[in-house]
């Protein structure tokens, strides 16, 4: 029997996947417990639909990350910290602390997004990596002032 997980199961498939399972198997655990639904030609178009719509919702958020990463380009975060002797930092700048700067500005970016390849501790300007999507990275200056 043909069916269409709609969640992902151990050892038989991903999520939005036809599979082919014993008709037992299929009707006594799959259908009973929804985790799939028999594979239709109006469950096969449903899927299809439902495919497409997710496409369009990812393409779209693609290119507003996409937008959102020439914006960060013009923006550039200042962040005063404490220094003690020959201008050294006390401590380093965290992803935090950057995602607090650019909340100020208005520009939500989930502190995890932050990408911080070394570790800011010297006065100066850094640029830095956010990853605003999977296919999608910006870069912001950061510059750190005593």
């Amino acid at each position: 029997m043909k069916v269409i997980l709609l969640q992902d199961v151990k050892k038989q498939g991903k999520k939005d996947q036809i599979i082919d399972v014993s008709d037992g198997y299929a009707n006594n655990y799959l259908i009973k417990n929804g985790l799939a639904i028999a594979a239709t030609e109006q469950s096969k178009k449903r899927l299809a639909r439902e495919l497409d719509i997710r496409k369009q919702e990812e393409e779209a958020n693609i290119k507003k990350c996409q937008e959102l990463a020439e914006v960060l380009k013009t923006k550039e975060v200042i962040i005063k910290v404490k220094t003690g002797e020959q201008d050294k930092v006390f401590g380093n700048v965290s992803s935090k602390q950057i995602c607090e700067e650019l909340k100020k500005m208005g520009i939500d970016v989930d502190k995890k997004k932050i990408l911080l390849d070394y570790p800011l501790d010297t006065l100066g300007t850094h640029m830095v990596t956010i990853e605003l999507h999977k296919k999608v990275k910006g870069e912001i200056k950061v510059t750190l002032k005593k």
